[in-house]
């Protein structure tokens, strides 16, 4: 019995001074001998500055200061993971029996640096080569053990999670707070992460039902939820070791554009009607190479709801293709007033003050590329509604382009495309056909001129440039045409002006109007406008400035039969500001007329006198200047005759 209590008494006294031997070694030879360890069973390097502790029970675990743990020899050449201080501990008893259950891993102000190439993961290990002397078997028991692992704790403190595909890095976050749990095999991995974003933080929870299924690369269920400022976005469905997700999202928010900003997307502006506060849900699929499928969404943004599906590459900018149906869209309250002009909306142009000057924001054409369809029942925006249309709006580099299949607007349809090019400064330009269109709708919504209405056909070419409304409108360049059937021009009566009696109340009814006319500079010349009324024609010819907003322009009348002397042509001349032109006959007109008419009249009774005078003397009637010269022909001819003949001594 004796020699038993002495070698378990010689046991404890080795194990005592080889764990004393290990305290009190000096930190700088402990972390050597950590270090060369750790490159045994990884292949990576391992620094560790500062003192080193260790404990041995219940925990065996490790405190340092500043450490970096080296990345995959194919990786970049920051380090995989470094921290100003780190804490690992795992429980004696459970390694003893051959499971690694890790109590601990906390990490001070740690960078984290996860890199992923060509299906290779910098967190995938392998053993450094033996040395020479040392047998395979000896450098490969650990990785022979079978047992369990488990983790209780993780923690990040102020961390820096880096994420990098491909030599790509996809995210980079900062000031992250992480904590995470894995209890047992058969447990939840659970994670939480906590991140400062501008307004607040971002909190994320996940959940990874069955991690070791995960971590062998097949696809397990997972479940995100993730709140932010301003709103909430949630995730459930499956996911791969590569990142490829598929399952159903759901994106609730209360406040958009404050969530936008959490994402470093600010200011942003979402107009009402377009997701101030937004409720989308659909099955989505992420795959490895960035591209995102969205199938059965619905989107109740605002009072509006969408439906339809769509494909995202991830990139820069984010490639875009999607079909969308909407019932009544109705985005007519947003308010477009800039800063200073409180109180108005974009419901036409502002009469009183012309254009707007203050500078055009069009940078939002640059955040995508793609094509995006939208059906919709009706659409209404600020000032005009369009019934039941079918637009597709294609975007790349900074270029917009609307194609129109077309819309119907005025109650008519317009078809064609409309261009806002923003590369090198902005531009806006448009080639459209109209068929069907309220011109009283159409000249009031474009341009504040409600005086003529009927329905027409056109066609309209421009282009304008500027930074600012006012700056395109003066630099409109085009051409286009109009022909509109029956209609009336409010504020003057062309009866009344030629003299018969009116009962239109201060109107002209016509029959037909046509026209065509050419844009330079903010400039609409036209001369061959035609009206056809019940009892005149009235042709047309004139200016309108569409940059300055004035018109002067001449309309000149015509009595299609006589009048029994009751009326006169009387030109009618509309000049000044839109908002207010003036609209009277043009007398100098009629003066001119007149003045002709009685120089015309002089002449013919001068010319009658002299015909009757060269009738007298010549003894014939002469009736024109012809007959003058045949009169005086003649005459000559029978006086030579009657002195020939004196000559010849007949009588």
């Amino acid at each position: 019995m004796k020699w038993l209590l002495r070698i378990v008494f010689l046991f404890i006294a080795v194990l005592g001074l080889v764990i004393g031997a290990l305290l009190l070694m000096p930190s700088d030879k402990l972390a050597s001998i950590l270090a060369e360890q750790v490159k045994a069973e990884t292949g990576r390097d391992l620094n560790l500055s500062g003192d080193v502790r260790l404990s041995f029970w219940p925990v065996l675990g490790m405190e340092t200061g500043p450490v970096a743990f080296g990345n995959a020899p194919w990786a970049g050449s920051d380090p995989m993971l470094s921290a100003q201080s780190l804490a690992v501990g795992v429980d004696a008893a459970a390694l003893m029996g051959g499971d690694l259950r890790i109590k601990r891993i906390i990490a001070e102000n740690p960078t984290l640096r996860l890199e992923l190439s060509d299906g290779r993961g910098n967190w995938e290990f392998t053993s450094a080569t033996p040395t020479e002397g040392t047998t395979s078997a000896a450098a490969t028991p650990a990785q022979g053990q079978q047992g369990a692992v488990t983790l209780d704790r993780l923690q990040l403190t102020n961390a820096r999670l880096v994420y990098v595909e491909n030599g790509s890095t996809r995210y980079d976050f900062d000031n992250v707070d992480l904590a995470a749990s894995w209890p047992d095999p058969s447990a939840p991995m659970t994670l939480e992460a906590q991140m400062k974003v501008p307004g607040g933080a971002v909190d994320v929870d996940l959940t990874i039902p069955d991690l070791p299924t995960y971590a062998s690369g097949v696809a397990t269920p997972l479940t995100v939820t993730l709140t932010a400022p301003g709103g909430e976005v949630r995730f459930d469905g499956r996911v791969n070791l590569a990142g490829e997700m598929d399952g159903n999202f759901h994106v609730r928010t209360q406040n958009t554009e404050r969530m936008l900003a959490a994402f470093g997307q600010a200011g942003v502006g979402v107009p009402l009607g377009l997701g101030t506060a937004a409720d989308i849900s659909g099955y989505m699929t992420y795959t490895q190479d960035g591209r995102i499928s969205v199938r059965d969404m619905v989107a109740q943004l605002d009072e509006n709801r969408v439906t339809g599906e769509a494909d995202i590459l991830i990139s820069d900018p984010p490639q875009i293709t999607a079909r969308l149906d909407a019932g009544d869209l109705d985005l007519s309250k947003y308010n477009t007033a800039p800063a200073g002009r409180s109180g108005e909306t974009s419901t036409g142009p502002v009469k009183d003050t012309g254009w707007s000057t203050d500078p055009i924001d069009a940078s939002a054409l640059a955040l995508a590329n793609g094509k995006i369809r939208l059906k919709a029942s009706s659409i209404a925006v600020p000032g005009l509604t369009l019934g039941p249309s079918d637009l597709t709006l294609n975007l790349d580099r900074s270029r917009a382009v609307l194609q129109m299949n077309p819309a119907s607007l005025f109650s008519g349809q317009l078809t064609g495309q409309v261009v806002a090019n923003n590369r090198s400064g902005l531009s806006v330009g448009g080639d459209l056909k109209a068929e069907g269109i309220d011109i009283e709708q159409a000249l009031t919504a474009l341009a504040g001129v409600d005086r003529l209405s009927g329905t027409g056909t056109g066609s309209f070419k421009f282009l304008g440039v500027g930074q600012t409304e006012d700056q395109i409108m003066r630099s409109l360049s085009g051409d286009g045409r109009m022909d509109v059937g029956a209609g009336v021009i409010s504020g003057f009566d062309l009866d009344r002006l030629m003299g018969r009696s009116s009962e239109t109340g201060g109107t002209t009814v016509f029959n037909s109007l046509s026209a065509s006319f050419t844009l330079d500079q903010g400039v609409l010349r036209n001369d061959d406008l035609l009206m056809s009324l019940k009892n005149f024609r009235a042709d047309g010819e004139g200016r309108v400035g569409i940059g300055a907003r004035d018109i002067d322009y001449l309309f000149t009348p015509t009595a299609l039969r006589a009048n029994a002397g009751q009326g006169l042509s009387v030109p009618v001349r509309i000049v000044g500001p839109w908002s207010n032109p003036s609209i009277q006959p043009d007398l100098s007109k009629v003066l001119e007329a007149a003045a002709e008419g009685k120089v015309k009249e002089l002449e013919d009774d001068a010319k009658q006198k002299v015909l009757e005078k060269v009738g007298d003397e010549l003894g014939v009637t002469v009736t024109d200047t012809e007959s003058i010269e045949d009169a005086v022909k003649n005459k000559l001819q029978e006086e030579a005759a009657k002195g020939l003949l004196k000559l010849l001594g007949a009588d």
